[in-house]
């Protein structure tokens, strides 16, 4: 006798989720249409018109029935003779967050612990409790710096698999010193994984400090300086045992032929990438001083973005005003110690003087 059966439609909704992903929300960056972007720290100028030429070159004769260079061998050399390594330090995936994602499943997971420190980034603790860490979290000082004391107390309390410093930190843009690092590195705090998104922006690099006898890792991002995040593609440099455990985890062929290409190519032009950083860091700081000149609290930043607090307005008011003149910034008023704080993505010239008038008409 058949049964019938209920439509598939019907049973969105009913199959559980595990117990400890219910409360979890995904990671959130609301888009609308305006005339000025300013809130999701893309690179505001595009790659250069000979890296978009020699990509498409190449891609013209790619064999697309063939599956790619499983281990990515050519992007992996042209990272590594870019910052002096050797190519069984890197580590290449989809995007720096498929990088975090693997490294959490290879060192975290059920039964581990992974530390940061709040406010950070915050796919840090949001990938950890989703392959089933228990995430435990430090805080920083009201200034946002972390203090050394609290480090250790973190580290001593709940002895992490897996310890996060973000630096240049997101939201807050603030540099963590390299004695931070070396501390946790002295406290045995596992691995510890710098998270170097935005590290060319800063004066000051974790990369100095990997080798093969240090438990550290620095993930860096094509998103940014290299006006790329389109294409998802970060990478890894660690130790060579680090990078041989997470080729056993990731999955077969992850990352396709047309990320290896474009990743492979965009370092031929690392004078077009220094020359938009100088242009970026330049608008930073004419937009810190513009900011610090207004009736606004403002975080010093190493980094392509600004975290600041209005003094006589809420966070929340000022981006929807912002937003009534058709610009858009991040609104971090509703997270976990920063009230009232917005982030501006540092655009072209002209989206900038944009933001900057739209600030002066609605404070001054």
């Amino acid at each position: 006798m058949l049964v019938p059966q209920k439509p598939v439609g019907s049973l969105l909704g009913v199959l559980p989720v595990r117990d400890d992903l219910r409360a979890l929300e995904g990671y959130h960056s609301p888009q609308v249409d305006v005339r000025v972007r300013l809130n999701t720290n893309e690179s505001p100028f595009p790659p250069p018109v000979e890296w978009r030429d020699a990509l498409a070159a190449e891609l013209s004769r790619v064999e697309w029935h063939r599956y790619p260079d499983r281990t990515a061998d050519g992007l992996r050399e042209a990272i590594a003779a870019w910052h002096g390594v050797s190519p069984e330090m890197v580590f290449a995936a989809n995007g720096s967050n498929e990088v975090l994602q693997t490294i959490l499943l290879t060192y975290a997971g059920a039964g581990r612990t992974v530390a940061t420190f709040e406010p950070t980034y915050q796919m840090h603790a949001q990938i950890a409790r989703v392959v089933g860490s228990t995430v435990v979290e430090g805080d920083r000082n009201d200034d946002f710096t972390l203090d050394p004391a609290e480090a250790e107390r973190v580290v001593t309390a709940s002895r992490p698999s897996v310890t996060f410093l973000t630096s240049p930190n997101n939201p807050t843009g603030l540099v963590e010193p390299a004695d931070r690092v070396e501390q946790l590195l002295d406290l045995d705090a596992g691995l510890v994984v710098a998270d170097e998104a935005y590290a060319q922006f800063a004066d000051w690099s974790a990369l100095t400090l990997v080798d093969d006898d240090r438990p550290l890792v620095v993930t860096r991002t094509f998103s940014k300086t290299w006006s790329m995040a389109g294409v998802r593609l970060g990478y890894a440099i660690g130790p060579t045992w680090f990078v041989r455990e997470l080729e056993k985890v990731v999955l077969p062929y992850h990352l396709d032929t047309a990320k290896q290409i474009a990743g492979r190519l965009a370092l031929r032009y690392v004078d077009d990438m220094n020359d938009r950083v100088r242009q970026i860091v330049s608008e930073r700081e004419r937009l810190s001083e513009a900011l610090a000149a207004m009736p606004i609290d403002v975080t010093p930043s190493g980094a392509n973005f600004i975290l600041f607090r209005p003094q006589t307005i809420a966070g929340r008011e000022l981006w929807q005003r912002l937003l009534d003149h058709s610009v858009l910034v991040r609104d971090c008023s509703g997270w976990p110690r920063l009230a009232d704080c917005l982030r501006v993505t540092i655009g072209t010239v002209d989206e900038n003087d944009a933001f900057l008038d739209a600030l002066r008409e609605i404070l001054v």
